[in-house]
């Protein structure tokens, strides 16, 4: 597992800086996004640097650059509505799927912490979390996941273990009812983390529309996302709200046309007052009041991001990284 001290991560922190010029060269055809950037940032291409780019990339757009966070803001905005993913992974939404067929009744849903292997401080040191059975440590799939997403060469390798989470995103999400808000915004926070080292425009346009294809809808028909898992229900937009797929098969889906209700919020987390529970060890509300930004020239944290996506109803419709505005434009 790769591990750094605040030296190294410095190091990060400038190299970030150089590739924002150097990497975003064209990248040649034929080569990955993930083998091209690894190179790039990493300069041996190897299994281990691949997974570091991964663990790099989604531990970044979870906390930001190592002290703000980005998809753990409470105070997030997406299209000027207020989004607040923190109680999903904080155990406040109760919203976890113990199981599998979406069932209030004989599978319902539990509240579960994924910020109990030390919140922020692993991240900030490149790792899932502090222990590898806390349900923090989950944060490796994520990893594996996007390791498929970015076509990495050496994924399924000694040093790149396969993805070990469940199949069907749709699964995993159904207790939740993220509406398209709340997608958009952890789409956007992946984008600014990916531009934060570097990543060309276009690159980001690619991952982008892969995101929005497979999560922004609801009712998508099955897609092979990880080969060896074949063809499996991926859509996590389930939320009422939600835009219904192109070919739409709904029917495929377990519960009310494809979407779920609202989750209900844990006992604990009533009164108000985020706990030490809630908000897992060091992770606080203080900490979390904006997300860095790539100004062009260097990466800054100093600006907040509050450009958003435009929320919208079309179907495939194509977004694409607007360097001007820093926000997701429809072309």
């Amino acid at each position: 597992m790769f591990h750094t001290n605040s030296k190294l991560r410095g190091f990060f922190n400038l190299l970030s800086l150089h590739v924002i010029t150097s990497v975003t060269a064209q990248r040649p055809a034929g080569t990955s996004i993930c083998d091209y950037y690894t190179t790039a940032l990493l300069t041996n291409d190897s299994a281990a640097n691949q997974y570091t780019l991964l663990t790099l990339l989604v531990n970044t757009a979870v906390i930001g650059n190592y002290t703000e966070a980005c998809i753990l803001n409470p105070n997030g905005m997406y299209n000027g509505t207020a989004v607040n993913l923190v109680p999903y992974f904080n155990g406040c939404d109760v919203s976890t799927n113990n199981g599998t067929v979406f069932n209030l009744v004989t599978n319902p849903p539990i509240s579960q912490n994924f910020l109990d292997g030390g919140g922020a401080a692993p991240l900030m040191n490149n790792m899932p979390a502090n222990d590898m059975t806390s349900n923090h440590f989950l944060l490796t799939h994520l990893y594996q996941y996007f390791g498929v997403l970015l076509g990495c060469s050496k994924y399924n390798s000694p040093g790149f273990p396969a993805y070990g989470g469940v199949g069907s995103m749709y699964r995993v999400h159904q207790y939740m009812a993220l509406d398209p808000y709340e997608i958009g915004y952890f789409i956007t926070q992946v984008g600014l983390s990916a531009a934060s080292f570097g990543v060309a425009q276009s690159d980001i346009n690619i991952v982008a529309s892969a995101l929005f294809s497979l999560f922004s809808y609801k009712c998508e028909p099955p897609v092979t996302v990880v080969p060896a898992q074949g063809p499996v229900l991926d859509s996590i937009c389930v939320d009422v709200t939600c835009p219904a797929a192109p070919n739409a098969m709904c029917g495929l889906y377990d519960n009310m046309n494809g979407t779920s209700p609202s989750p209900a919020t844990a006992s604990s987390c009533l009164t108000g007052t985020m706990t030490s529970t809630s908000m897992s060890n060091s992770m606080s509300t203080s900490m979390a009041t904006s997300c860095p930004t790539q100004t062009g020239k260097a990466y800054t944290k100093t600006e907040t991001f509050t450009k958003t996506v435009t929320v919208t109803k079309k179907p495939h419709q194509t977004h694409v990284w607007c360097d001007n505005e820093w926000q997701w434009c429809n072309k």
